[in-house]
């Protein structure tokens, strides 16, 4: 009888997960426990953990633009024809502008159902300085998503920009296939070196995931949370019925699945997200549980993530419903009907066409509050809690992704059920 030699190897996924829970606790311990110094301050908080962490999140943007941009070239090849093209690509833009409808819905009624500014002292919340930008206009979104120079829009990191170009590329070398095989195997085989190089950078995950977590509860505590309860318990509220009913609901619906089992594989996703709050980070391990974990056919996946991670932000339109509403309520502004529709119709629209821009909730917040009239000032009350909040959200954005993906590969026979049923 052979001995076996050795322990089983915790899967890269449990390692995540433990990393993020021991990083919680150690964060709340640094705040609480452990006095303010300049070791502490400077060496640990905003040195070992800043440098291993920040280190960690450009080592995932040093993989996205290249990713994203080959992936969608070689989803689009691999799709074939324009008609198919079009019918996944339809497909996947009504599901992502309809769930970010139903999820700004949906927060505005939990919001008003609570009421959490009602109550609130200015005073007593943490303010801080708000930037808004200089130009939001509806016809300057739409035209921000063409590029005039890809090689612009890549070396900025422009994400729908490089979108547009990699498919309309794609579609050329789709129809060039055959006279120019080379420039097609290059970007497929590029595709797989930037695949391998991914799994090479989440060997650092769990550390990364590990100081990230720590150096964000270390550097907030709870004490910024209090005065913010009800605001708070309004997006999580508003952000579990969008991820654990709404998404169910279309799951079982719409590709006939197993909902739960797809939570359960699908969460080490959902982790990682809320640890790096960027929704472009999560891209190659998005992709890679869709297609080794879930079924989906890596040439749906290739196309559909890259551009939810750019335009589907269900999580990020749920924040900014509750927080019109709160900022309505803390200033006495009484929002009509019409205001409302006008804010669900610029949040879909904000969520699309401004997804390139950095501190995309709170910068796209100031055109919604500017739609119906409220004050900019507003997003002030919220920045101090914001950043547990975006860990959330982020996580519900890429779940969006997932669920759609899954759902758009099921319908075009793009899925294998046998991965999907492995546990």
């Amino acid at each position: 009888m052979a001995e076996q030699t050795g322990k089983k190897k915790l899967s890269l996924s449990v390692q995540i997960f433990l990393a993020l829970f021991l990083g919680m606790i150690a964060g709340v311990l640094l705040h609480y426990a452990i006095p303010s110094s300049s070791f502490k301050d400077s060496f640990i908080t905003e040195g070992v953990l800043y440098v291993v962490g920040q280190g960690f999140i450009r080592l995932l943007q040093m993989l996205v633009v290249p990713l994203v941009f080959c992936s969608i070239v070689c989803g689009t090849i691999a799709t074939g024809d324009m008609k198919t093209l079009g019918k996944v690509g339809v497909k996947t833009l009504l599901f992502y502008i309809v769930t970010t409808v139903v999820a700004i819905s949906i927060a505005i009624r939990i919001a008003q159902f609570i009421d959490p500014g009602v109550g609130i002292q200015l005073d007593s919340v943490e303010v801080a300085d708000v930037v808004v930008p200089e130009d939001l206009s509806f016809s300057n979104t739409i035209l921000n998503l063409i590029p005039q120079n890809p090689i612009k829009a890549l070396a900025e990191g422009n994400m729908m920009q490089i979108i547009l170009y990699a498919v309309f590329l794609g579609i050329a070398l789709a129809k060039l296939k055959q006279q120019i095989p080379v420039v097609v195997s290059f970007f497929e085989q590029t595709n797989e070196a930037l695949m391998e190089l991914t799994n090479l950078v989440m060997l650092f995950a769990p550390a990364g995931v590990f100081c990230l977590i720590c150096r964000t509860f270390a550097n907030i505590g709870f004490g910024a949370f209090l005065p913010m309860l009800k605001y708070m318990g309004c997006v999580v509220l508003a952000l579990f019925v969008q991820c654990f009913i709404v998404y169910p609901t279309l799951l079982a619906t719409f590709a006939k699945l197993n909902p739960f089992r797809f939570i359960r594989k699908f969460f080490p996703v959902m982790t990682f997200a809320f640890t790096t709050s960027i929704s472009a980070a999560v891209v190659p391990l998005n992709i890679e549980t869709l297609c080794r974990r879930i079924g989906v056919s890596r040439k749906i996946a290739s196309f559909t993530i890259p551009l939810g991670a750019t335009i589907n932000m269900d999580g990020t339109a749920i924040m900014q419903g509750v927080a019109v509403i709160f900022i309505s309520q803390v200033y006495g502004v009484v929002l009509s009907s019409t205001d409302l529709v006008t804010v669900i119709f610029m949040t879909t629209v904000a969520s699309i066409g401004t997804a390139g821009l950095p501190s995309i909730g709170l910068i796209t917040l100031t055109m919604i509050l500017t739609s119906v009239g409220l004050p900019t000032e507003g997003i002030a009350l919220i920045m101090g809690i914001d950043r547990i909040l975006d860990m959330l959200r982020t996580a519900v954005n890429v779940t969006g992704d997932g669920v759609c993906t899954t759902i758009v590969a099921k319908q075009n026979n793009e899925f294998d059920s046998e991965i999907f049923a492995q546990d």
